[in-house]
């Protein structure tokens, strides 16, 4: 069977949404990983790389129940702790770059992120606490200053494999599906969720390559088209940019 006739079976990656409101805060737990820098980790399960140790000035977060079967990878949420006169009242804007549980916790935050809930002078104790009860809601993401990036995953081999994921999403939108304009049949192709927040597809068509990935966020379920999303000569390891920008 070619590979241009996979194209209904596009819909397998749509999961069920967690029972969380987009619009008021949930009681949980949030603990903090070890880091020497108090930065994110470069090998967090979204697959996102570097930008998943440094975006948001490293305000990141390792989740479970939120993860969405990868859809989660990306998405922003306000946390803040709640003890008395240890915790600021805004807490930290985070972005989920991991999967990770813990403690029956639904954040597992990057040291800074973590310390950053305090307020002035007390991080310390704060870390001390190790899992401290929070409150969170979904926010949305905003990335001043950057478009949607087009990343080529390390582990993609120029031109018979390809594995893509899309950085500086903004707003509230889960990415839940990529899919490949293929020149040989003329039709769009689901690409495969293969971890995370990588899409991936063995035999792209040669040439610059178009995509376009559906989103879920305040305007319902989306399709957003990326014409020559990708250059012809595409390289593993670089993040192409584009001039889409996602409210």
């Amino acid at each position: 069977m070619g590979l241009c006739q996979y194209y209904l079976l596009s819909v397998v990656m749509l999961l069920p949404a967690l029972c969380y409101s987009q619009y008021s805060f949930t009681n949980s737990r949030a603990t903090y990983y070890g880091s020497p820098d108090g930065l994110g980790t470069p090998t967090g399960a979204c697959g996102f790389g570097g930008y998943g140790r440094n975006v948001n000035d490293a305000n990141v977060a390792g989740v479970s129940r939120l993860w969405n079967n990868g859809a989660g990878c990306g998405t922003c949420y306000q946390v803040r702790c709640t003890v008395p006169e240890i915790c600021t009242d805004e807490g930290v804007s985070v972005v989920v770059t991991d999967y990770g549980e813990g403690d029956d916790t639904d954040f597992i935050l990057s040291p800074r992120a973590y310390g950053r809930m305090a307020v002035a002078d007390k991080s310390e104790e704060l870390y001390s606490h190790g899992v401290v009860d929070v409150e969170f809601e979904r926010v949305p993401c905003r990335f001043r200053g950057y478009n949607v990036m087009f990343k080529v995953h390390e582990n993609s081999r120029y031109p018979q494999y390809l594995a893509v994921s899309m950085l500086y999403v903004s707003g509230q939108n889960d990415v839940l599906a990529v899919e490949i304009w293929q020149k040989d049949c003329r039709d769009w192709v689901p690409m495969r969720r293969a971890f995370g927040a990588v899409f991936d597809i063995s035999n792209p068509s040669p040439g610059e390559i178009n995509l376009r990935f559906q989103v879920s966020g305040s305007a319902g379920f989306t399709w957003v088209v990326a014409n020559n999303a990708i250059p012809r000569a595409w390289k593993a390891g670089v993040a192409y940019g584009s001039a889409i920008q996602l409210e």
